[in-house]
């Protein structure tokens, strides 16, 4: 029999998600100068599509995406690191996903057939 658990480990995606998220937060706030003018900065506007589709590749499709990719088109709100707090959000909730799924396998083990062992 196969084990129906899905377990998301904090591996190499997470790792360079965060790493990604760090940096693009880092550029728009060491940068500043270039990415002031919020939507209306090109810059601003690839770095932050280039971002959101990383983050959509190497982790999956959250909502917590969204809105750091919208709260960036507004002007003075890159100094808040918002796609770092979007991916560690991300890995908080699917580790405290996987501890439920564990707990709920802990507390309902499968049903042998004692006829097939």
């Amino acid at each position: 029999m196969t084990d129906d658990t899905i377990t998301i480990l904090p591996g190499p995606r997470f790792r360079t998600a965060m790493m990604l998220a760090i940096v693009a937060d880092a550029l728009q706030i060491v940068v500043f100068p270039l990415f002031v003018q919020g939507a209306l900065s090109p810059a601003d506007d690839i770095l932050d599509l280039g971002i959101g589709a990383a983050m959509i590749h190497l982790l999956g499709w959250h909502w917590e995406f969204l809105p750091s990719f919208l709260a960036k088109l507004v002007p003075g709100v890159d100094l808040v690191p918002f796609w770092t707090m979007a991916v560690a959000n991300v890995y908080r909730k699917s580790k405290r996903i996987t501890v439920a799924t564990e707990e709920v396998h802990q507390q309902h083990p499968k049903l042998e057939d004692p006829e097939r062992s």
